[in-house]
């Protein structure tokens, strides 16, 4: 007798209890009607004892399903089990006996139905199905037979030989549903398996891709970085083309890099959208400024067109609108030898759709790759990669992020004659906000960085050295340190303006660091800036939930961060006046 087993035979015995007193209730009943005595009333009472003391007996089991079972405990079941399944069928006897014809037929129907539960219910355990099948075989069959022999009426034999009949189908019916539990058992176990197994792999591709992303991202943070301080010294022409084909670069490995971290969002179903107010005329002449040089060099035309049904405000995910048309327009870019590249927009008043359609005079896609485009990691044919570079992500993507916002995303090719991507979402119809007067920066208390004091905590040396370059000409005080025990020693002494902290460094990481600057000191209130190669969604929220006001990824933006710590100075909240004559 097997502890799980057995286990499983308690909890079902449990769950049918109030069944089977219900119905011995209706039996009893039944009984009474067909032979009138107090023997029923009996007999339903002594099968709620019964039933409650198989209850006891097996509930230390059922509460605790890893018991161990000893001999005396397995005979104990089984005595029990023929207990109260003898007084239960029992009152196939009374109605045998006492119910006339009626009652005869009632008490082999009583029977066969008591012999169907238990084999369902008991088959779990092969000695509890043994000790509450026998008692009502022997009655199934015992009755019949004596009936036979007392009545000398040999036909009735032939009542035992259909309970024979149904019991051999009912031992067919009881091993079939066994096979079919032990089947659906072991898929459990396996599917269980399998999801611990994609848990684990989920787990690890997450950690793999935090990695990846922290390694590219730190040492491209000094590559990128290194380029655009280049580009604000004097350079002869061949060191400007050097620059250009360094930071291009860059920014090549960095969208491949992002791409792979958006198509792991999505699939694991955490990519969020947002909406704001956005001006598709002016997103689409920013694409064109940014595509219209690449576009020239390789002697294409490009074109942007927005038809004027198309509100001048609209409300949408701006820059995940702007991610997938700028993926379309590179893709145009890239497969567009020569002709033109015309980006149209039109607006749909009866369904609220704003349409965008990419068209390019490209090498075109063949018929039968056409509906693979948008797959993950495939392209139009095996040597795309290899002549065009990219990893088969930005289409997939694209279309991804476009069910998201609820539209659609479809390709049109003629191989040869060129592709037509059309964008097409779901948006909001805005009144354009007034746009608040310019105030000149002179107005604005604190609008440079000039005389600004920084905390920056960063444990790469090639990094510090950056950020002293980026922030040097800008006239700030920049205090450096290599972590976040360096940072919180510095802050409990020194008022800074703004702190720039990095995730991972050694003695303390910057979450720990920002979450002990939030609780006490003079710097409580000041504006953190997370500068980190962490830039996984997961990395994000655990920033904001240490109180970090602004989230930046490296490799650095000089212009980003310059913005970031400008509007973190000039909209710092003061601190309060005792703190202040506290450190004075």
């Amino acid at each position: 007798m097997t502890t799980s087993a057995c286990a499983t035979v308690a909890q079902v015995r449990f769950k049918e209890l109030k069944s089977r007193i219900g119905l011995a209730a209706f039996v009893g009943v039944a009984a009474w009607i067909m032979a009138h005595s107090a023997w029923p009333l009996w007999w339903f009472l002594a099968v709620v004892a019964t039933q409650y003391l198989d209850e006891a007996v097996f509930r230390p089991l059922r509460l605790n399903p890893e018991m161990p079972i000893n001999r005396a405990y397995s005979a104990l079941f089984c005595a029990v089990t023929v207990l109260t399944v003898t007084v239960y069928a029992g009152i196939t006897a009374y109605l045998w006996f006492n119910g006339g014809q009626v009652g005869k037929i009632f008490a082999m129907v009583q029977c066969s139905g008591g012999l169907l539960h238990v084999s369902l219910h008991m088959h779990h355990d092969r000695r509890i199905l043994f000790c509450s099948v026998t008692p009502h075989a022997a009655f199934f069959l015992g009755l019949p037979l004596i009936g036979a022999f007392s009545s000398q009426n040999w036909i009735e034999l032939l009542i035992p030989v259909g309970g024979l009949l149904y019991m051999a189908h009912l031992v067919v019916a009881v091993r079939q549903s066994s096979m079919t539990t032990r089947v659906l058992r072991e898929a459990k176990r396996e599917a269980d398996e399998h999801r611990r197994a994609a848990e684990i792999a989920s787990a690890a591709k997450s950690d793999f891709l935090a990695v990846v992303s922290h390694e590219i991202r730190t040492p491209m943070n000094a590559v990128i970085s290194a380029g655009n301080l280049l580009r604000r010294t004097r350079l002869s022409k061949p060191q400007q083309t050097h620059v250009t084909m360094l930071t291009d670069a860059g920014d090549v490995l960095m969208g491949l890099l992002n791409d792979v971290l958006d198509f792991s969002k999505i699939e694991a179903g955490k990519m969020q959208m947002e909406a704001a107010e956005m001006d598709v005329r002016e997103r689409l002449t920013s694409l064109k400024r940014l595509w219209e040089p690449r576009a020239q060099a390789n002697g294409v035309t490009l074109t942007v067109e927005v038809t004027r049904d198309v509100p001048d405000c609209l409300r949408t995910d701006p820059l995940r609108f702007q991610q997938i048309l700028f993926n379309l327009m590179s893709n145009a870019i890239k497969f567009t030898t020569e002709g033109e590249i015309r980006v149209s927009a039109d607006w749909d008043e009866s369904t609220g759709r704003l349409s965008v359609a990419v068209r390019d005079s490209g090498c075109g896609i063949p018929p039968d790759r056409l509906v693979e485009v948008f797959n993950s990691f495939e392209q139009a044919d095996v040597g795309t990669t290899r002549r065009f570079g990219g990893t088969g992500l930005g289409l997939a993507i694209s279309r991804r992020l476009a069910e998201l916002m609820g539209g659609s995303l479809v390709v049109d090719s003629v191989e040869g004659e060129g592709a037509t991507f059309t964008l097409t979402l779901p948006v909001e119809v805005m009144a354009r906000s007034v746009p608040a007067e310019a105030v000149p920066v002179s107005e604005v208390e604190g609008g440079s960085l000039a005389g600004r004091s920084i905390l920056a905590a960063e444990d790469h040396a090639v990094n510090r050295q950056i950020l002293t370059l980026l922030l040097e000409p800008h006239g700030c005080r920049l205090t450096l340190v290599e972590n976040g025990a360096l940072a919180v020693e510095a802050a409990a002494t020194e008022r800074f303006d703004a702190i720039l902290m990095d995730m991972q460094m050694p003695v303390m990481d910057g979450i720990e660091a920002s979450l002990r600057l939030r609780q006490e000191g003079i710097n409580r209130d000041t504006p953190v800036i997370a500068l980190t190669a962490n830039a996984l969604g997961s990395h994000r929220e655990a920033w904001e939930a240490a109180g970090v006001d602004v989230f930046l990824t490296k490799p650095i933006d000089p212009a980003a961060l310059a913005a970031a710590l400008l509007d973190a100075c000039t909209s710092a909240r003061k601190a309060p006046p005792e703190a202040e004559t506290e450190v004075a």
